[in-house]
């Protein structure tokens, strides 16, 4: 885990920062040659760092919706009467 951030520095890390240690620390636990230990710390970091993902994969969705809501806001007819 010594090429691995900091734990407080999670908070800091890019989405796709969170991601890359996420996968190295999966690969590492499937390895299996950690101590129960060392197991239990990786899991404890995995866990945080997808939380982090998921943060900004929810900052991302809310960007989304915002930019769609926005379109149609736009596309909307806002003059006339409607035809019914």
């Amino acid at each position: 885990m010594d090429a691995m951030t900091a734990p407080a520095d999670i908070a800091t890390l890019s989405y796709e920062q969170a991601r890359d240690e996420l996968v190295r620390v999966v690969s590492a636990l499937e390895q299996g040659s950690s101590t129960l230990e060392e197991s239990l710390a990786l899991w404890e970091r995995g866990e945080e760092l997808a939380r982090r993902c998921e943060e900004w994969l929810i900052g991302a969705k809310a960007r989304l919706d915002a930019a769609r809501a926005r379109q149609l806001d736009s596309a909307s007819p806002s003059t006339g009467p409607s035809a019914e």
